[in-house]
């Protein structure tokens, strides 16, 4: 069977036989649908046969014949109604399945964005440029954002990772009765802070996620979807199945995209031949199989060009296995390198000093201006293109026998590629209100924005309040006064049971949660890595995610912040 997926109710596929049927119910669908009239080629099996084969396995079948290129009103309507009777997922199949993804177009383009169908059918395998007028045909009795948004909310937050959980949870503590709707495709939620452990041996896989619905808002609408497209002007966006939702607010807090494909050949060999990353759920525990069982040779971290998020998480992975090799007397035969394709060990200069120590501690040959290009996992070769003294790029091998890869990273596409997008491809929001640069009812937190924080979830835990109180603020008819500092944390794992805990706001202004004497956060403490280990995940779970706002408070101002003028440059007693 060749099922291509127009939306989580609706697939289609080319001809089926009966005996496809018991791979359709396994599958999880719940009926059958046949748009292909009967005798139409000499090996298809008749509606009947068909009937029968869903009947032996529970499923619902109905058949609605079309002739390929006459597809009329009637039909359109007969398939809408059809759809909306029946109990999905609904596989439906004709000679191509063509015939089926026509059928779908036509009969949602009524409620559905036009461009957004016609992206879906070709995603699919079905190129319906040529129904483009039909379409639009059918859509043009819409009018007005309210009969293209069919459904509308006070808040529309697109990702249910750590921002858009936050937020929400932080808007529902503060108005209960408020009308939010989250986006989200995946149906787990990960604490990704954690990965740096699960790849050093400390916690398990399993303790980094759980499944989404059980951290949703009680309070929140799921759409179990992704957003395709942002509509900014009409206050709507558009989901990959084609249907608009509307919103008084926006929140963007997808997160970032893994550029992978930066890395010639990565793909083809993460996960197996000694490549590894701790910046993926399913590769971490890959990690720490690598370390365990690399006893002698040579180890490459990479680390690529900024923005990436947590700064610190290359050179975590390699503190906590260099730990281990020296733990376990291995040390001494390994050969460790670090390629940075920047051109210091860290952007803080304060916490320099102590990495560095680590650095030598470790024997770890750093290598500036080094950036991975390309991998060839078979052979264990990394090709990285490395800066010369005058500044020229040239390209080197380098073989190894263990590669933790940092991979590049930038905006999603939907993201980049939408209205809503600055320099970079970056969500352009202004630093200090987290507001939108050019929508003033869209916001923006997390790793998606343009702002010069650190992208960590510490710096969410910061910026959710601040987003939740502008948000009231705006929906009541104020501009937002409250403001965002650029905090943001990494806690640096330089040995199992000591960790450099880096706090630090815009410019790499020491920003420490905790008062010196009890954490000196520019050196290793044992208090840090509790803090780590058993504070933080609980922090996580049961705070950030949960609208406790503890030690986050939001800093509100008196008056709005003028657009030219920066919260910095205000006067002090106004910052309070």
């Amino acid at each position: 069977m060749d099922m291509k997926t127009l939306t989580p109710f609706l697939s289609v596929s080319p001809q089926l036989s009966s005996s496809d049927i018991g791979i359709a119910a396994a599958c999880g669908f719940r009926a059958i649908v046949c748009n292909r009239p009967d005798g139409e080629g000499d090996d298809q099996p008749d509606h009947e046969e068909m009937a029968a084969a869903c009947e032996r396995h529970g499923l619902e079948f109905r058949y609605q014949p079309v002739v390929s290129g006459q597809i009329g009103d009637q039909d359109i309507q007969h398939f809408a109604n059809t759809m909306g009777d029946l109990t999905g997922p609904v596989l439906a199949y004709c000679r191509s399945g063509m015939r089926c993804a026509t059928l779908w177009a036509l009969s949602t383009a009524p409620k559905l964005d036009v461009d957004a169908i016609l992206s879906t059918t070709k995603r699919a395998g079905y190129d319906l440029s040529a129904q483009r007028q039909r379409l639009r045909q059918l859509a043009s009795e819409r009018q007005g954002v309210n009969n293209v948004a069919g459904r509308r909310h006070d808040v529309l937050i697109i990702g249910g990772g750590t921002g858009g959980q936050a937020v929400a949870s932080s808007l529902l503590k503060r108005q209960p009765d408020l009308d939010i709707a989250i986006v989200e495709p995946r149906s787990e939620h990960f604490y990704q802070p954690g990965w740096t452990l699960v790849g050093g041996g400390v916690f398990q896989r399993s303790d980094t996620s759980r499944p989404m619905q059980q951290i949703m808002p009680k309070d929140a609408h799921w759409y179990h979807a992704a957003c395709s497209r942002f509509v900014p002007e009409q206050q709507h966006i558009v989901l990959e199945d084609g249907e608009c939702i509307g919103y008084r607010i926006l929140v963007v807090a997808p997160g970032l995209k893994l550029n992978w494909d930066a890395i010639d050949g990565i793909k083809d060999t993460l996960g197996q031949h000694g490549v590894t990353s701790n910046y993926v759920f399913d590769l971490a525990p890959y990690t720490w199989e690598l370390v365990q069982n690399t006893s002698s040779g040579k180890a490459l971290f990479t680390q690529p060009a900024m923005p990436i998020k947590c700064a610190g998480a290359p050179q975590k992975a390699m503190y906590l296995s260099c730990d281990h090799w020296q733990r376990q007397g291995q040390l001494g035969d390994m050969q460790v390198e670090f390629c940075n394709a920047g051109g210091v060990l860290f952007g803080v200069a304060d916490y320099v000093p102590a990495l560095q120590s680590y650095i030598d501690h470790y024997g770890i040959q750093v290598n500036y201006f080094s950036n991975l290009i390309a991998v060839d996992g078979q052979a264990k070769t990394a090709v990285l293109s490395v800066a010369n003294a005058d500044g020229e790029q040239q390209t080197i091998e380098k073989s190894f026998d263990m590669l933790h890869v940092c991979p590049p990273q930038c905006a999603p596409d939907f993201i980049a590629d939408s209205p809503l997008a600055g320099d970079g491809g970056w969500l352009e929001l202004n630093s200090d209100t987290l507001q939108h640069s050019r929508f003033g009812n869209v916001f923006g937190l997390g790793d998606v924005g343009n702002t010069p924080n650190a992208k960590t979830a510490a710096a969410i835990r910061k910026q959710a309040p601040v987003v939740a109180e502008n948000i009231i603020m705006v929906l009541n008819g104020e501009s937002p006064r409250a403001v965002y500092n650029g905090y943001g944390a990494c806690p640096l794992t330089v040995e199992r049971g000591k960790i450099v805990l880096a706090e630090f706001g815009y410019g790499g202004q020491l920003d420490p949660t905790l008062p010196r004497w009890l954490i000196e956060g520019t050196l290793p403490t044992r208090l840090a890595w509790h803090l780590k280990e058993k504070v933080l995940p609980w922090v996580y779970w049961n705070a950030l995610l949960k609208g406790r706002e503890w030690l986050v408070r939001p800093t509100v101002l008196p008056r709005p912040i003028p657009a030219q003028e920066s919260v910095q440059n205000m006067p002090a007693q106004e910052r309070r």
